[in-house]
């Protein structure tokens, strides 16, 4: 049994995200401190981004999503948010232990403290099974005003949250792609037409 001592040092993520070997500062108490998530693995291997990205990523957790966009975006920038300091903490920290200058992460309560005159061309979120309609539909019209014209908006949720984001995608995007479902998560998207 580790000692409670042992249990507050940072654990620690070799991996490589997007072709790019990363390493992860975590800790207990965020989202999946032992490993990068199935979920975000999955998604990563079928987003496709620019090297000159402006991208945000929405509950940002350690930073995973964002980082490994910043790392295959050296010419754009990354914003990434959470509404845990703790995460906030640690996507920073990691975005130094890697050297990754063009992202930064700050507290948000989905899109409320990101800066309104950036307009995205990439927006990420791996989405919490819990995140409930009211904040999602308030996050779907923030992205959706925040987006370039023919920006994306790609998700991974739980499989069960499938048709409820197909449905609130054609709702507020008025288009919806399934990208890739895997046995337990779904990547969908949605472009800003026009």
């Amino acid at each position: 049994m580790a000692t409670i001592d042992e249990l507050k040092k940072d654990l620690q993520i070799q991996t490589e995200l997007m072709g790019t070997p990363l390493t992860f500062a975590t800790t207990w108490g965020v989202f999946s401190p032992r490993e990068i998530d199935s979920g975000t693995a999955l998604f990563l291997k079928y987003l496709t981004i620019q090297e000159d990205e402006v991208a945000l990523d929405i509950g940002c957790g350690y930073g995973p999503l964002g980082l490994a966009i910043a790392a295959n975006a050296p010419r754009g920038e990354v914003h990434m948010v959470d509404k845990d300091f703790v995460a906030v903490d640690y996507a920073n920290k990691n975005a130094q232990i890697n050297g990754l200058s063009n992202a930064k992460a700050y507290l948000s309560n989905g899109l409320s403290t990101v800066p309104k005159e950036v307009q995205f061309s990439t927006v990420v979120s791996n989405i919490p099974a819990k995140v409930g309609k009211e904040m999602l539909s308030i996050m779907l019209h923030d992205v959706h005003r925040q987006l370039k014209p023919e920006g994306q908006f790609v998700v991974v949720t739980i499989n069960g949250l499938r048709q409820y984001m197909k449905r609130n995608f054609m709702e507020v995007f008025g288009n919806y792609e399934k990208v890739k479902q895997g046995k337990d998560y779904t990547i969908s998207r949605a472009i800003k037409r026009g």
